[in-house]
């Protein structure tokens, strides 16, 4: 008998139907997305989200990006420089070719938590529509407990933050009316609980009508993108290549990813799974398929391996880097794109407070 469809095969599936239905009215659909100012971001990040969210603008979708500034301490003692985070961010952004303006022009909506106090509202109020042991089954929030208690003094206790982070980031999405949330395989399990708490909002004080917008994942097509070891590419892991590492930087950080003795190339991801993470990020930036990047290296082994995934990197990020030199000492123009950005978003999130407020029977 046929097994049933996995979670990710059915988001693999309905993330396809929903491109079909943003091509067909893209005015019907509103992202948002965002990142934390923790680190500079990465290769996976780009095929992961950010090619997503510059797509669907061009598409013609409404785009509402977040710079999580108040999710920083989640996790660490020391926030570190965070407004020179959020500036990165920005410009990683701005220079992967998110287009930030008013809306009637098609622009996207970029800012930072800490200018939207109406969202940190909705938070509040969501808190009280899902239990703690759904958050400590996240993924994330395990994974992510687990990397503070190994930092140097470990055994962090697990602050209320990094517990309830999978609501912080569900109020980020409802509270701007969020209905599609460009995501790799691992974010799935946090947009759940962003949709079971709309659902719940909607059941308990909707009154047959929602009060909140179930939003729907929207899978990019290389989802989950391993880094130089194999794992997972994670800023975290120091496995990563950043957008904005030199082309030196990059050649270095290729070099140091592991392999095998095999001199031999080909593209076997449960056999050689470090081999094909190279493969696979070589044919992610240069457009071609794992198959036809390893028959390409051939019996090249390991240093033609690396030396093709590295030219493939470098040139697939120089426009991106270029763009981003060229605004990095745009700082006037920075600052406006954050205050438009913060401006749309808190009109958002005050009218999701009301209405919140209003099926719940608070307020005066």
């Amino acid at each position: 008998m046929p097994h049933p469809p996995t979670p990710l095969e059915n988001a693999r599936r309905r993330s396809a139907d929903l491109l079909a239905e943003v091509h067909a009215d893209p005015g019907r659909f509103r992202v948002v997305t965002g990142d934390r100012p923790t680190g500079p971001l990465h290769l996976g990040h780009l095929l992961g989200t950010l090619v997503n969210r510059v797509a669907l603008q061009r598409d013609g979708v409404e785009v509402f990006v977040v710079i999580a500034d108040h999710q920083v301490t989640t996790d660490r003692d020391d926030p570190g420089d965070v407004r020179g985070a959020v500036r990165d961010l920005l410009l990683d952004n701005l220079a992967a070719g998110l287009e930030p303006g008013p809306a009637e022009r098609g622009g996207a909506a970029v800012f930072v938590h800490s200018a939207v106090p109406a969202l940190h509202q909705v938070f509040v109020l969501l808190l009280g529509l899902v239990t703690e042991a759904e958050l400590r089954r996240n993924p994330t929030v395990k994974a992510e407990a687990a990397a503070a208690r190994a930092r140097p003094g470990g055994h962090r206790a697990v602050s209320g933050l990094l517990l309830t982070y999978p609501v912080h980031q569900a109020a980020d999405v409802l509270s701007c009316r969020g209905t599609l949330v460009p995501v790799g395989q691992d974010q799935l399990p946090h947009l759940e609980i962003a949709r079971t708490v709309a659902r719940r909002c909607n059941e308990r004080f909707g009154g047959g009508g929602p009060v909140l917008v179930e939003p729907e994942p929207l899978l990019s097509p290389v989802p989950l993108l391993a880094g130089t070891d194999g794992r997972k590419m994670s800023k975290s892991a120091g496995n990563s290549i950043a957008l904005r590492a030199s082309e030196d930087e990059t050649a270095r950080l290729v070099r140091s990813a592991r392999t095998d003795a095999e001199r031999r190339i080909t593209f076997e991801p449960d056999r050689r799974p470090e081999v094909a993470a190279l493969l696979v990020t070589a044919a992610a930036c240069s457009g071609a398929t794992p198959e036809a990047v390893a028959e390409e290296v051939g019996d090249g082994g390991a240093v033609r391996l690396k030396a093709v995934v590295t030219e493939a990197v470098n040139e697939h990020l120089r426009p991106l880097r270029r763009r981003r030199r060229e605004l990095e000492g745009a700082d006037d123009h920075l600052r406006s794109v954050l205050a438009a950005g913060a401006e749309r978003a808190n009109e958002a999130a005050g009218g999701t407070v009301a209405r919140v407020l209003e099926a719940m029977g608070l307020g005066v």
